[in-house]
């Protein structure tokens, strides 16, 4: 298993999770559900960094986090069909210096499926977040899917062969659990293949000063 998740660090930085047992000053994901501080922190570390105010702080905060957890057991599941037990107990964060969180496993089990893994990540986490900070279930379910789709584009740019497995994993997902109903899939537009995500709600990144709207965002279609 830690051979899996070495492999599926190579496609970039939101898929990369560190082997071997937890250090010193790493906690379990787990702790983020019960210690309001963490969050609190790295919220008010994004609202400063893009001068934004706190309900897109707690939405790209969100965004960012869950695209760590979803990405490499997404990518396992793909290119090596095997879904690493990355359970909440499992997964251990830390800061880096520049204010991001690196996270690190030493499992070596495999969960049964994908889905009920990432509810077991993103249900507590989305909870969590909105007692933090009045901001939508639907808006934060919607970036989850986001993100999603983002993994399948990175898988399928990095690994084209796998291509019609990324595309067939990710809509089983965007189909399931509190990820149903959170977008639509349209013909595809490159460098996607087989299908293109648009979600049903707004990050809210276009209030960021000198941001703009996503790719997938559902205003692109009320300003197309």
């Amino acid at each position: 298993m830690l051979a899996v998740l070495a492999d599926v660090a190579g496609l970039g930085p939101y898929f990369t999770i560190g082997t071997g047992p937890a250090e010193e000053g790493e906690r379990p994901v787990a702790d983020l559900h019960t210690d309001p501080q963490p969050l609190q922190d790295r919220i008010a570390h994004v609202r400063r960094s893009l001068r934004s105010d706190n309900r897109v702080a707690a939405s790209l905060a969100f965004q960012g986090l869950a695209a760590q957890l979803v990405s490499a057991p997404y990518a396992a599941a793909v290119l090596h069909g095997v879904v690493p037990a990355l359970t909440p107990d499992d997964l251990h964060w830390r800061r880096t210096p520049d204010g991001g969180w690196a996270l690190r496993s030493g499992t070596t089990r495999s969960a049964p499926a994908l889905g009920p893994l990432l509810d077991e990540l993103l249900v507590p986490l989305v909870a969590a977040v909105r007692a933090q900070v009045a901001v939508s279930e639907r808006l934060l379910w919607g970036n989850a899917a986001s993100t999603i789709a983002a993994a399948k584009r990175l898988v399928t740019a990095a690994r084209p062969a796998a291509a019609a497995r990324a595309a067939e994993v990710a809509q089983a997902l965007l189909a399931s659990g509190a990820l149903a109903g959170s977008g639509e899939l349209l013909a595809p537009r490159e460098p996607d293949r087989f299908w293109t995500f648009r979600r049903r709600s707004c990050c809210l990144y276009y209030r960021v000063p000198g941001g703009g709207l996503c790719g997938d965002c559902v205003l692109t279609r009320a300003s197309g």
